[in-house]
């Protein structure tokens, strides 16, 4: 069992997970220790992500926590067999750690669902574009802090290029598609790299025109990363301060709730592609 002065936000996620099954079997973690043959202080270590824990005690405790849940002790066996530092370990002390978290949670991910009302998503962003959306930053951001998460945001992009790219559903309201970051030619340029993502056959974008009127989950950037089964889920709120993460069951139950809402407001991604493409061709 190794541990970790930095635990990565995948390791973390299965001892929340294993938390989770402990307390809702009504077991302690003292009496949880006690049933693997060692003390609270191991247990509490593995649920908060410090020791790594290998696949066959993430059975044995999810016997021992009467989980019958097969698919999701499946789920959480596999997760302890990545034991490598991805990439984004290279930004470790340069940027903020809940962005590699970000990352790592990304590049995991078995599908990926955005929805958002000012910028354009992440994953589809020209590095023209993402540097007049960090120009915006309060407090101001330093040149080179700048280029720092240009850089890191389009490494993350590799999701949706590498051998099996991630499925990619996005949801943009008209309103960041007419919010011209860096004037017209860098806005063009954006909605062209839109329409050339969309016809790929993994990313699908839909457009929510104005005409739409009010809509549930305005006014905030949803981002949602499907896990190997629902329980595995994750939300990123994109806030000022930084990406939350919410993985709680009545939290990814609402946003699945919103999304949904979303979705089946804006146009259909034909249409979309239409719409998109008159905006470009108008500025």
């Amino acid at each position: 069992m190794s541990s970790s002065a930095t635990p990565t936000a995948r390791r973390q996620r299965l001892g929340a997970e294993l938390r989770k099954l402990r307390e809702r079997a009504g077991i302690t973690a003292t009496e949880a220790a006690r049933l693997l043959g060692g003390n609270q202080a191991r247990i509490s270590n593995i649920e908060a992500g410090r020791y790594g824990v290998s696949a066959e005690r993430v059975r044995t405790l999810s016997c021992h926590y009467a989980c019958s849940d097969h698919e999701l002790i499946n789920a959480l066996a596999a997760m302890t067999g990545d034991r490598t530092r991805g990439w984004w370990e290279e930004y470790r002390g340069i940027l903020p750690a809940p962005l590699l978290d970000l990352a790592e949670i990304e590049h995991h991910a078995h599908g990926l669902r955005a929805a958002v009302t000012i910028h354009v998503p992440g994953l589809l962003q020209t590095a023209e574009y993402a540097r007049e959306v960090f120009r915006q930053d309060v407090p101001e951001l330093s040149p080179p802090d700048i280029e720092h998460r240009i850089s890191f945001r389009i490494k993350r992009q590799a999701v949706l290029f590498r051998e099996s790219p991630t499925p990619h559903q996005g949801v943009v309201h008209e309103a960041a598609l007419r919010m011209q970051f860096g004037g017209p030619k860098v806005t063009h340029k954006q909605l062209q790299h839109l329409l050339d993502m969309g016809e790929r056959d993994h990313i699908t974008l839909r457009v929510i025109p104005f005409s739409s009127g009010a809509l549930a989950g305005s006014g905030q950037s949803i981002y949602y990363f499907h896990g190997p089964v629902p329980q595995l889920d994750t939300v990123n709120l994109d806030q000022s301060h930084g990406p939350v993460f919410l993985d709680a069951e009545a939290q990814l139950e609402k946003y699945r709730v919103l999304l949904g809402r979303m979705e089946a407001t804006a146009l259909d991604p034909e249409a979309s592609r239409d719409f998109i493409h008159n905006i470009a061709r108008d500025l």
